[in-house]
């Protein structure tokens, strides 16, 4: 074969023509459309190896010099990078909330990449533009449910968006609060907007200390991130207890209004449509009339459990989300896009511009490009995807997918309230749950037992749990992830539990008991199994503690 050659003509061979039918990387490209489980399977995470091996494979830190054949670095990234990649198809990773993806997604994704369109401006998307806008529209609709002339109005209007798509959750809930504080700090009589003039010049405008934003302590760490990035400082991140894992709109009410009685104002509240690590939802509704009382925008991150909407049945879990002013969602999750495909939605079309900016040379004040209200600048065609899967799955599609998925959850926390060496420390609301090992006769003895003596139970309960998800990650069968949490029985400690996300269509009920069953295998096995054993049958330990 020899060594690639650096050459006119090499170079526009990989620039126009495919590599050979019998290549290494058309032969992955066929075992690909051919069947991707029975790829995955030979393909990813075959090989039990440590971070510190791999990172050897990538360790050079100089550009190569000569150029390679295409097939010979198709092979290279099958050793190197496939085979230990994770397999997120498996219908036993259920442990985060990515997830397998339908098939359709793949070529798809190559016609997208071909034509390489970059969506901050219509010279250089065309099409891609009002589809984006669309997808955008569909969104705003399942939501919002306007009248038919208000998206004929604002759809495809240069001079509003309904909302913005980004590469994900964080860039989205960034995007919604940017939008809020430039609405909030904005241009009028003698001062011409936060935008212009900084933040340290509004705040001496509006004669206020601080301007802070609201939510729960199971808000997202993207939530930090925002306050960070619009300068308003982690500190102004108000993040209230919730034992029993969501935001009670009394706390927030009283906590707001003593924080504007000290001088600041309250940028806004943040609710949270599905929690990262429970699932629960945040009691929209009331939070809603909390926002509206004390005078500030109402935010709602349902980069989870937004796709919910899709689903008759279950949408009412997010009653109240039509009052935001903006709303994340994420379509990479629940909605079975590939990474990243994040949406921010804004109630009102107008919002949109308190961020608009233009650019002579490539954003022009009066046109339809997308990027004079977007964060991101260049960007791909991500929302063709959305725009496919919202047409192949349809509404009553994804209403079969979220209505399956919270079923699972609802059948997995009933096997774990009969299995008697587990406890359920979250029921589901949507397609996540909580829960740990804990042998049946240490339940017991937890219901009886003081306060002191229970943390002390716990803490070693807890050493139990790290050991299993250690050794079941490591054995490589299954794959569940752990956090650590206030339960409601345990409200003034926190508690380390395995974490499960039931979004996987392919995972079954057969699939779920053998992961139980896993566990309790390897529990029973551990030495922090025996040690826990020991500490509660033994009196004297359990008075000490």
């Amino acid at each position: 074969m020899g060594e690639a050659q650096v050459s006119l003509e090499h170079l526009f061979r990989v620039f126009t023509k495919p590599e050979h039918k019998d290549s290494k990387l058309a032969q992955i490209e066929q075992h690909l459309s051919d069947n991707i489980l029975d790829f995955l399977s030979q393909h990813v995470v075959t090989k039990k190896t440590s971070l510190e091996e791999i990172e050897k494979d990538f360790s050079d830190s100089k550009v190569p010099e000569a150029p390679e054949f295409v097939s010979t670095h198709a092979e290279s990234l099958l050793d190197k990078l496939v085979a230990h990649s994770v397999n997120t198809y498996s219908p036993t990773f259920i442990g985060h909330m990515t997830s397998a993806l339908p098939y359709f997604h793949l070529p798809l994704s190559k016609l997208m990449v071909g034509l390489n369109q970059n969506l901050v401006k219509i010279e250089t998307s065309k099409a891609f533009t009002p589809l984006e806008r669309q997808v955008l529209g569909m969104m705003h609709n399942l939501v919002y449910d306007q009248s038919q002339a208000f998206y004929d109005k604002h759809l495809h209007s240069a001079a509003h968006s309904l909302g913005a798509f980004c590469s994900g959750g964080t860039i989205a809930n960034i995007t919604a609060l940017w939008v809020a504080r430039n609405k909030l700090l904005g241009p009028q009589k003698g001062f011409s907007g936060v935008a212009k003039a900084g933040l340290a010049a509004a705040y001496r405008f509006h004669d206020i200390n601080n301007l802070g934003v609201m939510c729960s302590k199971r808000g997202h760490y993207s939530l930090s991130k925002a306050v960070d990035v619009l300068g308003l400082g982690r500190e102004q991140l108000i993040t209230l207890p919730a034992p029993r894992q969501t935001l009670d709109p009394a706390k927030a009410l009283r906590a707001g209004k003593r924080y504007q009685e000290e001088g600041n104002k309250l940028l806004a509240i943040v609710g949270v449509g599905g929690t990262t690590e429970t699932g629960h939802v945040d009691p929209l509704d009331e939070l809603a009339d909390v926002a509206k009382e004390l005078g500030c925008w109402f935010h709602v991150d349902a980069a989870w459990g937004g796709a919910t909407l899709f689903s008759s049945r279950y949408r009412d879990r997010l009653k109240g989300i039509e009052r935001a002013d903006s709303i994340t969602i994420d379509a990479h999750k629940q909605m079975y896009v590939p990474m990243g495909a994040g949406m921010a939605l804004f109630k009102d079309p107008q919002n949109a511009n308190a961020v608009r900016h233009h650019a002579q040379y490539i954003l022009r004040a009066g046109s339809k490009d997308l990027g004079a209200t977007t964060l991101e600048g260049s960007r791909n065609g991500m929302a063709m995807m959305v725009y496919s899967a919202l047409h192949i799955f349809g509404r009553k599609g994804y209403e079969l997918l979220i209505d399956r998925s919270i079923d699972k959850a609802k059948d997995f926390a009933h096997m774990i309230d009969k299995a008697q060496d587990f406890e359920l420390t979250t029921s589901p609301t949507l397609s996540l749950l909580t829960y740990r090992v804990c042998p049946a006769e240490v339940q017991q003895k937890l219901k009886h037992v003081n306060a002191k003596t229970r943390n002390a139970i716990n803490e070693k309960i807890d050493a139990l749990v790290v050991a299993v998800q250690k050794q079941q990650r490591e054995a490589g069968k299954s794959f569940v992830s752990r956090t650590r949490l206030e339960a409601p029985d345990y409200p003034s400690q926190c508690i380390t539990v395995f974490r499960v996300v039931l979004a996987n269509p392919l995972t079954s009920h057969n699939d779920l008991a053998a992961i139980l069953a896993e566990q309790h295998l390897i529990a029973k096995e551990t030495k922090a199994w025996q040690e826990l054993i020991d500490f509660v049958s033994d009196e004297h330990l359990l008075a000490s503690a």
